[in-house]
This record gives structure tokens, sequence and C-alpha cells, in this order.
């Protein structure tokens, strides 16, 4: 489990043009269950990225503590621990990917933790046949697209058996289809790792467990997707437009109130199976 327990941080006036003592993050407290696929949403400036370098300690509370399976970030005994349960894929793959090919950007992280060559290979092989990349073991990176390349570096961090996955934005220089992969990929990841995917794509938290929405640096929304949308679909406040499937179901239910009483469509092939009930 990880909990944000009254979380509150704010950067120095040399870090940023912020005033001195703005608070990104305002008084969080945040309870992450191991299992869990969680999808956080926000606009631009809510403060998303900052609560995802919190989740690892790249980044300390001003007030308040992170608890990652009872360890503190704060406590630099443990941060060693921490970082090797708390992966953390940022938003361009280049930053993270530094080797010639793919197996051996892989490979960079159980080398550095000293581990025996076979077992390196064993952690390559399986950390690239979870994000279907063992047919580009041999290629360079640079002549992957960008949502392989995001595959790769996902790869690197599964590659240290992390208990959690957390992404920041991990999905915004993808095109759709490298979108669509990538939420294929972490579909199949959370039956082994919890995630916590942050993106302002509102339609990549329809098949999330739970579903938060961040403003202000305060969690607005914390719900499933399904109560969520069924029960709120002017999200335009947060920043946010609701997709597709939700919008054309709302407009639906307003010219018959009485549709979707037991089951709010998120998908397509629910809206459809509803209509024909009809």
């Amino acid at each position: 489990m990880i909990e944000f327990k009254r979380v509150s941080f704010w950067y120095t006036e040399e870090d940023t043009l912020l005033e001195k003592g703005s608070e990104v993050l305002q008084n969080l407290n945040l309870i992450f269950p191991k299992g869990e696929f969680v999808v956080i949403l926000g606009r631009n400036g809510s403060g998303k990225s900052t609560l995802a370098k919190h989740f690892n300690g790249l980044l300390l509370p001003k007030r308040g503590e992170v608890l990652v399976e009872g360890m503190s970030t704060q406590d630099e005994n443990h941060l060693w621990d921490i970082r090797q349960k708390v992966g953390l894929v940022f938003q361009n793959p280049d930053n993270q990917i530094i080797a010639t090919t793919v197996e051996e950007d892989v490979a960079f992280g159980p080398e550095n933790l000293g581990l025996p060559p076979a077992e390196i290979r064993q952690r390559v092989d399986q950390a690239l046949e979870m994000v279907d990349m063992m047919d580009y073991k041999g290629k360079e990176p640079h002549l992957l697209s960008g949502g392989q390349k995001q595959r790769v570096a996902i790869a690197g961090v599964l590659a240290m058996s992390p208990e959690y996955l957390v992404l920041d934005e991990a999905t915004s220089m993808l095109d759709p289809e490298g979108r669509e992969e990538l939420m294929g990929v972490l579909l199949k990841l959370k039956e082994v790792v919890t995630i916590v995917h942050i993106t302002h794509h509102v339609e990549e938290s329809i098949l999330a467990d739970r579903l938060m929405i961040m403003d202000g640096g305060e969690i607005v929304i914390d719900s499933s997707p399904r109560e969520f949308f069924a029960s709120s679909p002017e999200i335009e406040k947060w920043g946010l437009e609701l997709p597709q499937i939700p919008e054309i179901a709302w407009r639906l239910k307003k010219k018959k109130p009485e549709l979707f009483k037991d089951r709010f469509p998120l998908q397509i092939e629910e809206l459809v199976e509803a209509l024909c009930l009809l």
C-alpha cells in the first residue's frame, strides 16, 4: 500500500516562477492499495506530475509524508528500497532509454543490482514478453516508433521487479494507435503489478478500477469510472472532455431518461447491447 498523509508541496521562488509558498499539492490524504489500476486525470498545471514524483521520493513533501509499504520517502535509509518497489515511467521515453539495443537497455537496471547473468537474462526476456517487444530485442531504440520506445521504457522498469508502476503522462507524446497499444499493455500488466496511470486523456480511464480527478493541487473526484460517468457528465469545469461513448449515452439519456438505469455504458459494445434491448 502507498499512503499520502496530509501531503502538501510547493516550489521555492528559485525553482519556478510561482510565488513563494504557493501550494502545488494541498493537504492530500490518499491510499493506493495493491492490485488496483488507478487513472489520475487533470488539466495541465493541476499538479499531476508533481504528485507522480512523490510516489518514489523524487520529490519530498514540504508537509506530511508519503509511506510505501510503511516506509517513509523522507527516510534516506529506505529510499533505495522504495525505488525498487515503485517504478516511474516518464512522458518522453528518449529520456529513459540509454543503451544501443533494446535488450541492453532493459538489462541496465538488473545489471546495476549486481544480479547473476542468468537472472538478468530471465528478467529481460520476461519484461520484453510482458510488453510484447520480444521481436525487437536486438533492435536499436532510435529505429522504434514512439509507442514501441515507451514499451521499452516500461520493460526497463519491469525488469527491476517493482510492485507499483507509476506512469506520468506516458501516452501524451503518442499517436492514437500508439496510445491504444500502450493501454493494451497496461491492461495486461495490471494482473501482476499495481498501476497508477497519470494522464489528461479521459478515455484512458474507462477500463481502470478507480478514477481520480486532480485540480488545483487537490483530488476533486475519487470514484469508479462507471459511477463517475453515470453521475457527472459535466467535466469541462476541470478542463476535461467526456469520452465519445459516455457523451453519446448522455445525449440519448436526455431524450429518454429511463435509459441505462441498470448499467451506464462506457464502451461501444455496451452501448450497442443496451440499445438493442429497447
